[in-house]
């Protein structure tokens, strides 16, 4: 067993790095190194941000989206269309697309897709919450905007099927997003492009 080359504090900063998404041990070590040479530039400014966060970020009570406000900054905007509402799996896909601004509508987060193999069923998105927001009739289009993958395509289908008595037209993402994809790793050109060519489902 290799033994430990720094104290208990950095070995549990370097922990608790690799826990984040793109970052294993390696690049957690990278990382925390960079910090503690920074420390006067970063480390402050840095836990203040994230106390800040800890503090003040809720989840939106309309969208799903997150931030510091409820509702959040986008549902608030009224120079968006409520008549298009663009369904997306995660908070990481919405922002994804508006990165892109391809389009200013509102927006849907599920919070998931369905997966009968990890045990995710309709209970566990927020699908209710998405058939309550379309049956007054304000929205006309709902735009499916989930990964193409096996799970969210699944999940497209029964939104799809969920939506069949409401007058609201469904569509989705034309293919320009790859079969396998996930929005956020996309660049901004395909995901406008997509936006633009998106398809009947």
């Amino acid at each position: 067993m290799a033994e430990r080359v720094s104290g208990p504090e950095i070995e549990r900063l370097i922990q608790l790095l690799a826990r984040l998404p793109g970052l294993g041990p390696r690049s957690a070590r990278r990382a925390a190194l960079h910090l503690i040479r920074k420390r006067e530039e970063l480390f402050g400014p840095l836990t203040e941000a994230m106390h800040a966060a800890r503090e003040k970020i809720v989840p939106c009570s309309i969208c799903g989206n997150v931030d510091t406000v409820d509702p959040c900054t986008i549902c608030r905007d009224e120079r968006r269309d409520p008549s298009l509402l663009v369904v997306v799996e995660t908070v990481a896909d919405l922002w994804a697309l508006e990165r892109a601004a391809a389009l200013s509508a509102r927006y849907h987060v599920l919070g998931g897709t369905l997966s009968p193999l990890d045990g995710v069923g309709p209970k566990d998105l927020n699908l209710a919450s998405l058939v309550e927001r379309v049956a007054p009739g304000g929205v006309k289009e709902v735009i499916l905007a989930v990964n193409a993958t096996v799970d969210g395509q699944t999940t497209a289908h029964y939104i799809t099927t969920l939506l069949a008595e409401y007058n609201v037209r469904t569509t989705r993402l034309a293919h320009g997003v790859p079969v396998g994809g996930e929005l956020d790793y996309l660049d901004e050109g395909t995901l406008a492009a997509a936006m633009h060519a998106r398809t009947e489902f």
